[in-house]
Order: C-alpha cells, then structure tokens, then sequence
C-alpha cells in the first residue's frame, strides 16, 4: 500500500485499517519525479496534496539574490503539502531532493473522507502539527547549537523520523543527501560541514559515507545535538535515544 508509512504505529496517533485503505482509494495518481524537480510553486492555487512513498523532498525559500534557505524537509510518510488544503495556496516552494515517488490525493476526495469518516479531519490535522512541531525545532537549532550541535540534532531527527517510517534500525539508515544539502539545512557552509563530519568519525559518533549513517556513539549525538524527540510524538523512542536517557518518553 502506498500509504503504509502515513502515521505509523511508533506515531502518538495512528490510523486504522479500514482508515489506510479509504485513504488508499483517494490516490488519484502515483508520480515517479526526478531529482531537484519542483512539486509546488509559491501562490499557485492548489486542488491537491502530495503523499511522499519514497526519496526525500524539501521546503525552501529564496532570497532576493536567488540564495537558498531550506525551512523543512520530507521523508517517506510525510503529507508534505497537506497545508495547502485549507490554504489553497503555500508561501514557500516544495522540490524533490533526491530522486522520489509520490501519491496525489485531489482536495475534493479529502473533503469526501471527512464527511465519511469525520474522525480522519483530527487525524490529517495531527500530521501537519508534526510539521509544525519540526519547524520550531528548527528555529531552536539554528538559533541556538553550534555547528556540530546543529548537525547532531539534525542526524538525531532525521534517524527518528526514518525510524518511525521503518526506514532505520535506530542506528544505520540511508541519507542520499550531499554536504551542500546538509549545509542549507544547518545554515553553514559546505567546508564546515566538511570539517564537522571529519570530527564526529575521527571521535567516532557517527559516520556518514556513501549515503549511509552510521551512528557508532547514540548518547554522544544526542548530547552534542540536545536532542530530544518529544516534538516528534513518537510512542517508543528507545531506538533512537542511548539507555538510561533522561529525555525518553
């Protein structure tokens, strides 16, 4: 099923069976897009959203100079522009980062679920509050941590949200992203994340090579990142927090 990964089990709300597959029905089309593809346009009316399956896809927007600053991004699973339902419109851009597969739900085969099975309008509504939950803990990021705070926090979230998906062990999972990526992410530039990356293998914490991470220290990352997965509502955060955690749920 193509929405096997939307509010999973490890969420604080998940769907029922008779739920996934209404929701299953909705799917109007299965798109294949390529890398660095645009998916969403800034005051564009939209009549439908987008349901992630596979690859990554981001948030951004450009300043005046055509500089890029990314505010969010996707994972399998995620609605990513379900805001535009109520909004009609985004005020931001919506890309693919890698390569990625999407499902389509049109607006008006929403609005059927939710006459249908009035129960779905909380959950729908529970999946752009994560998003808005990972945004502000973004804002604590940039504003707060330094550079290897910033890129731990960001391994942590990214390892968590994968986990909840079914895509990491709570260690290991695959990240096709590029140090450039990684930069726009964490507002720094691509030398220092160069130079931060060298610094968490040489003190073995984590590894990241060839698109595949590999937490090798979970406790050190946390607290280099202080991170804690509240904001993410998962139910069971042992996977991805060390033993003995003061910030387990």
């Amino acid at each position: 099923m193509f929405t096997d990964r939307f509010l999973r089990y490890k969420r604080g709300m998940k769907l029922e069976a008779h739920e996934r597959l209404r929701l299953e029905a909705a799917i109007s089309e299965v798109r294949t897009l390529d890398a660095r593809e645009i998916v969403a346009r800034p005051r564009t009316l939209l009549r439908k959203s987008t349901l992630l399956i596979d690859g990554f896809l981001s948030r951004y927007i450009d300043d005046r100079n055509g500089l890029r600053q990314l505010v969010a991004i996707h994972v399998p699973g995620d609605f990513v522009d379900l805001h535009a339902y109520p909004l009609l419109t985004l005020d931001h851009e919506v890309a693919t980062m890698t390569a990625a597969t999407v499902a389509i739900v049109r607006h008006d085969a929403l609005d059927a679920i939710i006459a249908e099975q009035p129960q779905m309008s909380r959950k729908l509504w529970f999946s752009t509050l994560i998003d808005a939950a990972i945004h502000r803990a973004w804002l604590f990021r940039l504003g707060r941590l330094d550079a290897i705070g910033r890129i731990s926090h960001f391994l942590c979230e990214t390892n968590a949200r994968l986990f909840s998906a079914g895509l990491s062990d709570g260690r290991r999972f695959v990240l096709p992203l590029t140090q450039m990526d990684i930069a726009e992410i964490c507002g720094l530039t691509n030398v220092h994340v160069n130079r931060v990356m060298r610094q968490l293998r040489e003190e073995k914490v984590c590894v990241f090579r060839s698109s595949l991470v590999e937490i090798l220290d979970i406790e050190r990352l946390v607290t280099l990142g202080q991170f804690d997965p509240n904001y993410l509502y998962l139910e069971d955060s042992d996977p991805v927090l060390p033993p003995h955690s003061e910030h387990r749920l």
